[in-house]
């Protein structure tokens, strides 16, 4: 099952919220960290409003794949602070967390940058292969 890449943004005053469903790992610290901004059973789920910029900043980078980001408005996004390493992490029980600037080239002769966290299958059974998913947490992954 290959999953569209979908971007879907919001804005307040201040800030601009990404969030990029495709990279999502369901970590859940999003919404357990700032539920009154991220809402799992409302639509639209990110509530811009739901609490200071500043605040939900610090919890947009709390998120370990970097499915929901975010930039200031009076800041370029593309200045954007660079790593000059990559670091790779594994997580128990988890995906291959690879942080830093990366290029990515896929079967299909495709290429794709990414600069933050990128989380990659390590179960086998992501529906969104390279790419994690959170299905480990379904089939109970150990490793």
């Amino acid at each position: 099952m290959n999953v569209k890449p979908t971007k879907k943004t919001y804005d307040s005053d201040e800030l601009v919220v990404e969030w990029q469903p495709s990279l999502c790992i369901h970590s859940e610290k999003c919404w357990r960290g700032l539920p009154e901004v991220f809402r799992t059973d409302e639509r639209p789920w990110v509530n811009i409003e739901g609490a200071e910029d500043k605040r939900i900043m610090e919890q947009l980078e709390a998120c370990p794949s970097g499915a929901i980001s975010g930039y200031w408005k009076n800041q370029k996004q593309d200045n954007k602070t660079e790593s000059s390493s990559t670091q790779v992490e594994v997580s128990k029980n988890g995906p291959l967390m690879v942080k830093g600037k990366i290029e990515i080239k896929h079967s299909n002769g495709k290429t794709e940058s990414k600069d933050k966290t990128t989380a990659f299958c390590r179960c086998g059974a992501s529906g969104n292969k390279p790419f994690c998913d959170g299905t480990h947490n379904k089939i109970g992954f150990a490793g």
